[in-house]
């Protein structure tokens, strides 16, 4: 007992010291609770991280293994060559066909080349999974997918289109001459390390990670052997950087604060409807977004105010598609990120299909399941949003009782980022907004803005990924504003808008959506000095 009260001490202190990082701004709150690791203790009688000598398995045990039970898996996936992230999604599609069920991603890192430094830097990942493979069959299919996309002969450590490696099979230890797992260099390679980390969650309830950190033979598990690589403080450096692709670019969001500009082509938007139906006044409004300093244009055809009138997807498109090929064509867009906000999977593939770069969905697939499958398929950012019914019911009494709001919004709004990713989006394509004037009183939305940390702390638990993903932001104009400051005209708000975006900033997003793009940009370089304490 008292060597396990120890280990629970030291995976204690390992954790706090992992996620005392800031996801915007502020440190977040400690990840384990005290009551979350006496919960793990009772109810495994070992401490979290702690597995008995003999339930890792030798590889003579686990050799038979394969084709009977699945095994959980970890597979690190590496590229410097070539179309880097094309590569990616192909050798995950390959993976899928060959029976790898993909249930988990790390996010999106840009690394320096270690070892052999003269060559491009590499994108580094990795998925957690299960297959019916034995240890050595997998090996030959990966290596298999590596030959397939292009991989040969070279020098060791030198440059590769691809490289994956079983990082872990189960709770299998297995030294062969051709493969060892848990792999001989994790505890060296921060590239290996930051993926690997944010595929296991901080509340110490799940076996299979027990057993995994027992694996790291590290008192404190692989948080530990992080931490000793830097953790959370190398992130943002020249070695390692988390990253979020969008067409041909790798944006660095943690770098500055993105703003967002709002364009409504409806007639009853709550702010701006009516405003920009016509395709010329669209097209200056854009070229005025564009200009006042907007990173990401997002073109909205379809009001999701409460209680609007849903449209079809056609009759969406017949808005959305002539604005989308005009912006398209503007000189000003060079640079620029185009964003469409819509709920359906029709307007999303059509909208990409004419160059639109991210898809902002309130619903979260929720109100067309079939989106999810189809994004996956494009390959663009998706945008989840917490939203509670559709906007005809979003405001009932039933959808805005919470007993802890932040808590909630966490759990609800990861069930989305899980059915996104079991769909084929992987974690470093996904954004998350919380939702702010969706589902949720005035109140509520003042603890959401407060609470962002909270939410990323609530995400750790489940999965340290997905509390490290950008957080996007929408207050601009919004009712509660009006009724905190008595402006009953939305267009009278943005005073209050920056305010609540400079809160927003300080807590935790990492991009703010605004109609007025002058005062947003002015608010997310403001925070942005005040965070970092560069002018």
């Amino acid at each position: 007992m008292l060597h396990a009260k120890e280990t629970v001490r030291k995976m204690y202190a390992v954790a706090k010291n992992y996620y005392g990082y800031y996801g915007g701004g502020l440190a977040a709150p400690n990840t384990f609770s005290a009551l979350d690791l006496r919960k793990s203790l009772h109810s495994s009688g070992k401490a979290p991280g702690h597995v008995n000598l003999h339930s890792a398995r030798s590889y003579t045990q686990c050799a038979g293994a394969g084709g009977s039970a699945d095994q959980e898996i970890v597979i690190a996936l590496g590229s410097n060559v070539g179309d880097r992230i094309g590569t990616f999604d192909r050798a995950l599609r390959l993976m899928r066909s060959l029976g790898i069920k993909i249930t988990r991603h790390a996010c999106l890192y840009e690394t320096a080349p270690a070892y052999v430094t003269d060559q491009p830097r590499f994108l580094n990942s990795a998925v957690r999974g299960t297959t019916k493979l034995g240890p050595h069959d997998l090996l030959k299919k990966l290596k298999e997918i590596e030959k397939d996309i292009g991989r040969t002969a070279g020098i060791r450590y030198g440059p590769r289109p691809i490289d994956l490696d079983i990082l872990l099979y189960g709770n299998s230890q297995i030294n062969t001459e051709t493969l060892i797992v848990p792999h001989e260099r994790i505890h060296e390679r921060p590239f290996v390390l930051a993926p690997l980390v944010d595929l296991l969650g901080s509340s110490a309830d799940d076996c299979m990670e027990k057993s995994w950190h027992s694996l790291s033979k590290c008192s404190g598990g692989f948080f530990d052997l992080w931490n000793k690589l830097g953790g959370e403080s190398v992130i943002g450096t020249e070695g390692i950087k988390r990253v979020i692709p969008v067409g041909s670019r790798l944006l660095d969001w943690r770098e500055r604060t993105l703003v967002m500009g709002v364009l409504n082509v409806t007639p009853d938007s709550f702010s701006d409807g009516g405003k920009f139906l016509e395709v010329a006044a669209a097209i200056s409004q854009a070229k005025l977004l564009i200009s006042q300093g907007a990173d990401i244009i997002d073109i909205g055809a379809q009001s999701t105010k409460p209680n609007a009138t849903r449209l079809s997807a056609n009759e969406e498109l017949e808005r959305l598609v002539p604005v989308l090929d005009a912006i398209t064509k503007l000189p000003e867009m060079e640079g620029k990120l185009l964003s469409v906000d819509t709920f359906y999977a029709q307007v999303a593939a059509e909208a990409v299909k004419r160059g639109a770069s991210m898809i902002n969905d309130v619903s979260g697939g929720k109100l067309d399941p079939n989106i999810l499958e189809v994004v996956a398929e494009l390959g663009v950012p998706y945008v989840t949003m917490h939203m509670r019914g559709d906007p005809s019911t979003m405001q009932s009494e039933q959808n805005l009782q919470y007993d802890d709001v932040c808590k909630e919004v966490a759990s609800e709004l990861y069930e989305r980022l899980r059915e996104a990713e079991l769909s084929g989006i992987p974690l470093w394509r996904i954004v998350l907004d919380p939702g702010i004037g969706f589902s949720k009183k005035s109140s509520q939305n003042l603890e959401v803005i407060r609470g962002l940390g909270s939410i990323r702390h609530e995400m750790a638990k489940m999965s340290l990924g997905a509390s490290h993903v950008p957080i996007l932001i929408g207050v601009s104009r919004k009712r509660f504003l009006g009724e905190i400051c008595n402006r009953v005209d939305p267009a009278e708000r943005d005073v209050a808008t920056v305010a609540a975006a400079t809160a927003a900033i300080m807590n935790g997003a990492n991009i703010i959506r605004v109609h007025n793009v002058g005062y947003g940009g002015d608010t997310a370089k403001v925070c942005d000095a005040l965070r970092t304490g560069i002018s």
